[in-house]
């Protein structure tokens, strides 16, 4: 319950349009891209510069109020919903590229700044923002940060972390703190690198420098067909051992491809049992060379075709057709949830064997679409939430989907985070020692748990009693 005046006050701080309290109005944010769980908060605040959220993060300390921040929601994993946090603090407002060093190769971006917006903004100077998202058109910095999020072409690139040179930190008390900054290589403990991928546990990012790529010179970009996912496993596994290291690596399996095929029309074959999205950068003078070996590599796996865009256009296309493939999906059946696991890639082949196998147990719909060439697999579990207990089935698959993949020596999120989603799986991965050591240093940042409460860490609230399995090999 917020405190008397409480949305009197916040709107004296952001202004008459930066507070949503009305009820049919709070549904917009009951969720994110994670739709199995659903949580309004009692009011969301819309800062607009990063000094009015210190202002508002100050004034939810003094009225003893928990928050949850929120980009654009985006998230996969239940992030943003409210758990015990009744107001939401919004950051897509903050939407200022501050500043562009086209000679050292960063900008400062607010955490409202969307993915997408920094590569275009030094696209004219052969420079790009590397993360890219499939919802990179829509998700802002400020979440890729809180996720530490990844994308099809973090195979060769990284992940945020690897991108992200300083932060601007709002702590639970409404304290401003810097980390890290412009120079590379600081000396001393990596507390830039503690907040990517902190969920927002330990405060509210509203100001990143981020590191820029140069662009490739040169791209070759691949559809390889196969007829089993299998096949096509094994033509990942036989790429990597070549010691070639694509761009990216992705794959999508039949019941995917039918879907996307029928949204996007971009000559995707309906028959095939799977095919890998290859992509080489580079100097062009290295690329002839790579391609064919690639080609021959698809081919001794049995590959039935190995196609090549043609021109940009056709590489857009392909491109387009698979970051947007999870939207494609919605025409397979009335809800889907997307799961988010790793294991080494040499048992990508036997993950998908055992997704296959608990799709038969359940009698459930799973389609797969993935970074195939790191093994963050993306089982996308198909379901309508109006039949009595399929939704108890999805959750069932959901978790012996990532109990297999921390079995098989992987883990149980590549990207997507923890949120509420898994915290009941991170003693999978984490003893009691580990996860105490993590809830210690947690409490440096926010000992009075304010920041996002009840997500990333099994607390009171979550009463979590697995144990780590004994990794086993494939069976």
């Amino acid at each position: 319950m917020l405190p008397p005046g409480f949305a009197q006050r916040m709107r004296g701080l952001v202004g008459t349009d930066g507070v949503v309290d009305r009820p049919e109005s709070l549904l917009v944010y009951e969720c994110d891209g994670y739709t199995l769980e659903r949580a309004a908060p009692e009011a969301v605040v819309l800062p607009r510069t990063p000094a009015e959220v210190a202002q508002v993060i100050r004034a939810l300390w003094k009225d003893g109020v928990p928050f949850v921040p929120r980009g654009a929601g985006t998230g996969l994993s239940g992030g943003t919903l409210p758990v015990e946090a009744p107001v939401m603090v919004c950051t897509s407002r903050l939407q200022k590229i501050e500043s562009i060093d086209i000679a050292n190769r960063r900008v400062v971006a607010q955490a409202g700044v969307v993915n997408l917006w920094v590569s275009r903004a030094v696209k004219d100077a052969g420079l790009h923002f590397a993360p890219d998202p499939s919802s990179q058109n829509a998700c802002t910095i400020g979440g890729n940060v809180a996720e530490n999020s990844g994308g099809p072409h973090t195979l060769k690139y990284g992940v945020t972390t690897n991108h992200v040179l300083g932060l601007e930190l709002v702590l639970p008390t409404g304290e401003v703190v810097q980390l890290g900054g412009p120079v590379e290589d600081r000396p001393g403990y990596d507390l830039t690198g503690l907040v990517v991928g902190s969920e927002g546990t330990l405060g509210l990012v509203t100001r990143a420098t981020l590191r820029l790529t140069r662009v490739p010179e040169s791209y070759r970009t691949f559809l390889a067909v196969f007829d089993s996912v299998a096949d096509a496993s094994e033509a990942v596994s036989g790429i990597i051992a070549s010691g070639i290291i694509p761009a990216a690596l992705e794959m999508m399996d039949g019941l995917i491809l039918r879907a996307v095929e029928d949204a996007f029309h971009a000559g995707l074959p309906v028959d095939a049992g799977a095919v890998l999205l290859i992509e080489l950068d580079g100097p062009e003078a290295g690329l002839p060379s790579q391609s064919e070996e690639v080609r021959e590599l698809c081919k001794a796996q049995g590959a039935v075709e190995v196609r090549t865009a043609r021109d940009d256009a056709e590489r857009t296309l392909l491109w387009k057709a698979r970051k947007r493939a999870f939207g494609a999906v919605g025409r397979l059946a009335p809800n889907y949830c997307t799961q988010d696991g790793v294991v080494p890639r040499t048992q990508v082949p036997e993950i998908l064997r055992r997704i296959s196998a608990t799709a038969e147990k359940h009698s459930l719909r799973i389609g797969n679409v993935f970074h195939a060439g790191d093994g963050n697999i993306h089982p996308i579990i198909l379901f309508d939430e109006r039949n009595a207990g399929e939704v108890e089935r999805v959750l069932a698959a959901g978790t012996e989907i990532l109990e297999a993949c921390v079995a098989l020596g992987g883990s149980v999120t590549g990207e997507h985070g923890i949120g509420v989603e898994k915290i009941a799986q991170m003693p999978l991965l984490f003893s009691p020692e580990d996860l105490h050591a993590m809830a210690t240093l947690r409490s440096v940042f926010d000992p009075q748990r304010r920041a996002n409460p009840h997500k990333l860490l099994p607390d009171s609230k979550v009463c979590v009693e697995a144990r780590a399995p004994r990794r086993q090999a494939a069976m």
